[in-house]
């Protein structure tokens, strides 16, 4: 089912940039430029062929690894998004991290002690972490650290020391809110269990019930929330890039919206696509893994 998935990204991106108002060809030439240099950057561009024809044709070139130029630099794009996705990947992948640091343990506190203060005070953060927009508490992050505080730098990314730290808590919080709320609910089901109390009747510290029997098998729903977010958090890195001067795909594509550059967002869709699909099927398979039940199935 990827290609099928890759086809309709391709698909949905490529129809509404071709019905987007505006004319590339203006974007890149200017406000000034005639009315027969614009129809000519046109024809070079091959925009005046019908939709079919151009969605087929684009295609056929990415199946063959061809993105095609930018319309600003004249650069093969597959070059100018490898270039950059290293940047993007590091900090989603940082900010995965980060998340599973805070939601995990706020989760489990929060389900071990249901209705307490612990419980109430996580809960409070989690719905926090949902409902603040990243670009609104990147903004927030800068002001107060960077500018009022002085301790962190407020743009750069692993120039100097702690430059990944404003930008990989502002794009993870969303993520370590959700996680949170995933790790509490599948914890409070999990903990019913007979087993959990089986193994409280024979003794066993709660600190080994939890972190060997009760989070094992909770993880499952956990390790699906947090595939879903790193797909999620490559493309919630375009807000954070440009808000902290990130040189990443995210920012890139920024750019390149404002300046209509069809061929740079159709193919950092298309990559973000294939790397959320990619994602997901590790994901899939990391299941066997963490439950002995699935992998019995296959045996």
């Amino acid at each position: 089912m990827l290609i099928p998935v890759w086809l309709g990204a391709i698909f949905v991106t490529f129809t509404l940039m071709y019905i987007s108002p505006g004319c590339p060809a203006q974007a890149v030439l200017g406000e000034g430029a005639s009315i027969e240099a614009i129809a000519a950057e046109r024809t070079r561009m091959g925009l005046d062929d019908p939709f079919v024809v151009q969605f087929v044709r684009y295609v056929g070139n990415v199946v063959q690894l061809d993105f095609g130029n930018s319309f600003v630099s004249r650069r093969p794009v597959f070059t100018e998004i490898i270039a950059r996705f290293p940047t993007t990947a590091q900090l989603a992948g940082l900010s995965v991290i980060t998340a599973l640091l805070i939601g995990i343990p706020l989760g489990i506190i929060s389900a071990t002690r249901q209705y307490s203060i612990f419980d109430g005070g996580a809960t409070f953060i989690g719905l926090l972490g949902v409902s603040i927009p990243n670009f609104w508490l990147g903004m927030i992050l800068i002001l107060f650290f960077a500018v009022n505080l002085d301790l962190l730098p407020a743009t750069g990314w692993m120039s100097r020391p702690g430059d990944w730290i404003l930008p990989t808590f502002t794009l993870g919080a969303s993520a370590a809110a959700i996680i949170m709320r995933m790790t509490r609910s599948s914890m409070l089901e999990v903990v019913r269990q007979d087993y959990i109390r089986t193994a409280r009747a024979k003794g066993q510290t709660e600190f080994k019930i939890i972190t060997r029997h009760a989070l094992k098998n909770a993880l499952i729903p956990v390790t699906t929330v947090a595939g879903l977010q790193f797909g999620f958090l490559l493309g919630g890195a375009i807000l954070t890039e440009t808000i902290f001067a990130i040189p990443g795909v995210g920012r890139y594509m920024f750019q390149s919206i404002q300046s209509r550059d069809h061929p740079v967002v159709l193919g950092v869709v298309l990559l973000i696509a294939i790397t959320f699909s990619v994602v997901n099927l590790l994901v899939d398979i990391l299941y066997s893994f963490i439950d002995p039940r699935i992998r019995s199935q296959y045996k």
